[in-house]
């Protein structure tokens, strides 16, 4: 058995289902080693997509993505993907055929490209292939991002160790029992306590719920993990930019704040100003490297989410409420004001349509009001993602993909595709700008091939809309990001897609009859919207600069 059929092999049976890609000579052999195993191949129409696929898939479905590419230009096509899923810890394996004599034209640096990123980097080698290819995969199913070399000539000699499994088990919780008196102190303590669950928390649903439970918590998350607590009366939704008044109301006046699996980054803070100077801030990650590096903390907490939370429910005191009978905040009231204000659709606007432009708001709650609750909400990088990050509601937190460790314009649409590849049984709405939507394009042809229910909605203001709200305003030229309004939906209807233009909540009336069946075919919704001015969580992005 050549070296090549091994990996594909140890893949499939680690549990590799799906692997998309971009076939070529130096990937081909490993790819289709993969298909005879059992795997499903999804061929993307570039590589760059392909990556946004393999990490879209991976954030919905909780398993590990792999992505398949050629040598050399092939994996720099997927670069910005990758480094996308990098940046964010998702599990993925990126098959990289590698050229390793430096004089050829294909040769890369391909450890340097992955340490640059801040991917893991593995090699296949002849002798140990199904070990390297296991290897692989379990650190990727611990949370990281993985690059596997395969050497070209290494792929077609004949493995020396045949695979034979059993496949052994991922091992991600740590030995150490987590220290956690102080933390259980600061929670007895407390009496108006927050919890914000970030991305390291998304599997901890219900030990943290039963421990805000019994210490009278409320609950937010940051962006990455939208839809955590999703139905819980206690759920403030999202901190930070995307806060509503009263989360940031709330959470602007707590004396203890414990930040499970999230490292309170200025995007979560509003660069720190939302959180109060008197409160105690506790950090809890298993990565002891995470502690402190956006703000300084109080107390920190080493080990995994679940770990620690469920410590904590073992020693809290049995029948005890903590804050809830002693002056806390979960009083009836409380839970009245937040299901009155709880979310943005009850928050009022003043609505800026005209006669050939949408307001965002009045948009995309038209489109909550008409979208099933089973859904999947992918945004891309833009001025207009806050809309669908607010307005939109989602089911829980595998059903929103939020592509922006990277702050990469371009990648919704693709990372849209492998939320749908992951689960076909929602519907999956990509939420893109003009921008991104036609630097994305080419992948409509992978998403009508596919014929999965897909509905990309184009935020469309004819512009690199953050750009002309952060430089228009100091009297600068704007030429440079603004473009000539153009009918996005025949370039989509080009491609084989449906496709409407909306001007009007009266224009989504196609949008309500292609959602009523049968969905065979995606659907393009050109949204032309009103762009009078930026929005706050723009001003926070570039207060990053």
């Amino acid at each position: 058995m050549r070296v090549a059929e091994v990996v594909g092999r140890v893949l499939h049976e680690h549990g590799a289902r799906v692997v998309f890609g971009v076939v070529g000579s130096g990937n081909f052999h490993v790819t289709n080693a993969l298909v005879a195993a059992g795997a499903r191949f999804v061929a993307a129409a570039h590589e760059g997509g392909a990556a946004s696929m393999a990490d879209g898939y991976a954030r919905t479905s909780g398993t590990v993505g792999l992505l398949s590419v050629h040598q050399g230009p092939g994996v720099t096509n997927a670069l910005t993907g990758l480094t996308e899923a990098a940046k964010s810890r998702t599990p993925m394996v990126v098959l990289a055929p590698e050229a390793t004599a430096p004089r050829s034209n294909f040769f890369i640096d391909l450890p340097g490209l992955a340490a640059a990123v801040g991917a893991e980097f593995h090699r296949v080698r002849a002798t140990h292939a199904a070990e390297d290819a296991g290897a692989a995969y379990r650190a990727a199913a611990r949370g990281a991002t993985v690059v596997l070399g395969l050497p070209l000539e290494v792929q077609n000699a004949a493995a020396t160790e045949p695979w034979s499994g059993p496949v052994p088990e991922v091992m991600t919780a740590s030995a150490v029992e987590p220290q956690v008196e102080p933390l259980l102190a600061a929670l007895r303590a407390a009496r108006r306590p927050v919890f914000i669950a970030g991305r390291g928390a998304r599997t901890a649903r219900e030990p943290l719920t039963r421990l805000a439970d019994g210490c009278g918590a409320l609950l937010a998350v940051s962006a990455a993990a939208k839809g955590l607590f999703a139905g819980n009366p206690w759920y403030l939704d999202v901190a930070g930019g995307f806060a509503t008044p009263l989360a940031a109301e709330l959470i602007g006046t707590a004396d203890l704040v414990v930040a499970w699996g999230s490292t309170l980054n200025m995007w979560t803070t509003r660069h720190g100003e939302l959180i109060p100077p008197t409160a105690v801030v506790v950090q809890v990650d298993h990565d002891p490297a995470a502690f402190g590096v956006n703000r300084p903390v109080d107390l920190t907490v080493a080990g995994e989410v679940t770990a620690v939370a469920e410590a904590v429910l073992d020693r809290l005191d049995p029948g005890a409420k903590g804050a809830v009978d002693a002056g806390g905040w979960r009083t009836p009231e409380l839970a009245q004001r937040i299901r009155d204000h709880g979310r943005w659709r009850a928050v009022p606007y003043r609505d800026e349509s005209d006669e050939s432009t949408i307001d965002p708001r009045t948009l995309t709650a038209a489109l909550d009001d008409l979208l099933p609750a089973d859904r999947t909400v992918v945004i891309d990088s833009g001025n207009f993602m806050g809309y669908p990050s607010m307005w939109l509601d989602v089911p829980d937190v595998a059903g929103f993909c939020f592509t922006q460790a990277f702050q990469s314009v371009g990648l919704g649409l693709a990372s849209a595709l492998g939320a749908a590849v992951a689960r076909p049984d929602r519907l999956t709405v990509a939420a893109v700008g003009d921008g991104g939507f036609v630097m994305s394009a080419t992948e409509l042809v992978t998403a009508v091939r596919l014929a999965l229910p897909l509905l990309v909605v184009i935020y469309d203001d004819a512009a690199y809309g953050a750009e002309v709200h952060h430089f228009g305003p100091d009297g600068h030229p704007l030429e440079t990001v603004t473009f000539p309004d153009t009918d996005l939906t025949a370039i989509a209807r080009g491609y084989g897609c449906d496709g409407v233009t909306v001007r009007t909540v009266d224009d989504l009336g196609p949008v309500r009859e292609w959602l009523a069946g049968p969905r065979t075919r995606p659907l393009v919704v050109d949204a032309k919207v009103s762009a009078a001015r930026g929005s706050w969580w723009l001003e926070e992005a570039f207060r990053g600069h």
